[in-house]
């Protein structure tokens, strides 16, 4: 029986994938933050019940998306090139 090695990827393909990856990571690290931050939390006179904190975090995580598409906050390079880096040792 013969074993079946996987299709490479060629580099272009599989340096965006790692990217997506360490922008992703950053997205998820910001909508932590905006969290923190505050962001998106009811307010107390008119709070919108239990599914307003729900549809908050709906916008944290798109607003997380949109600071990383301007160019974030240099997170998602540190972890391309950790990413990169711990490829290149294996």
């Amino acid at each position: 029986m013969t074993s079946v090695s996987p299709i490479a990827q060629p580099p272009d393909a599989h340096q965006q994938q790692l990217r997506q990856v360490a922008q992703k990571l950053e997205t998820a690290f910001l909508s932590e933050m905006l969290k923190a931050a505050g962001v998106g939390k009811p307010s107390e006179a008119f709070g919108g019940g239990a599914g307003e904190e729900h549809f908050a975090s709906f916008l944290r995580d798109a607003q997380a998306e949109r600071m990383v598409a301007a160019g974030g906050i240099g997170l998602a390079e540190t972890f391309f090139n950790a990413l990169k880096d711990k490829e290149n040792a294996q």
